[in-house]
């Protein structure tokens, strides 16, 4: 027999889950078939992947080389100190959009390891490289990436195929 207290200590934990609104980061897909573009949003982790959602933050694009990503760092950030729970996928672009590195950085600031301007002059320096690497990236895309054929290119060469078998009249 369970004495009343665990009895009130159940009904408590049962009641916080029941009423818990889960918030989560995620991607809503946007674009035609096989040609896809992603809204970064904040929604109820209930609703469904492409339906109603609490606030935008942000975009992906994963068909350009690197993939293109405009984010607003501040929105996220505050999601994120909020207790938003981001997907896989969001967790990764918040990572390379360096989010999670400013909330790793205010956190050490909270707990009084430093300050909040060498928390900035953290970011920023890491923000630089990363911006530089990001440069180099594209520029070696450009440079690996073949001639395209235009106007100027040469003609395509038309392959007639002959049907197989023998030749009816």
């Amino acid at each position: 027999m369970r004495s009343k207290i665990e009895i009130v200590t159940l009904f408590v934990h049962a009641f916080k889950f029941l009423f818990k609104m889960p918030v989560k980061i995620r991607l809503q897909r946007h674009g035609s078939k096989k040609r896809p573009f992603y809204f970064i949003v904040v929604a109820d982790a209930r609703a469904p992947r492409d339906g109603k959602f609490i606030q935008k933050i942000g975009t992906y694009n994963p068909l350009t080389v690197p993939a293109s990503v405009q984010l607003d760092r501040q929105k996220a950030l505050d999601w994120l100190h909020k207790g938003a729970q981001p997907t896989d996928t969001v967790r990764r672009i918040l990572s390379y959009k360096g989010v999670l590195y400013l909330k790793h950085l205010l956190r050490g600031v909270k707990l009084g390891l430093f300050d909040d301007a060498a928390a900035m002059v953290k970011f920023q320096t890491w923000h630089t490289e990363h911006e530089a690497q990001l440069k180099k990236r594209q520029e070696d895309n450009r440079r690996n990436k073949g001639p395209r054929r235009g106007p100027g290119g040469p003609p395509a060469r038309r392959v007639e195929r002959r049907p197989e078998g023998p030749a009816q009249a």
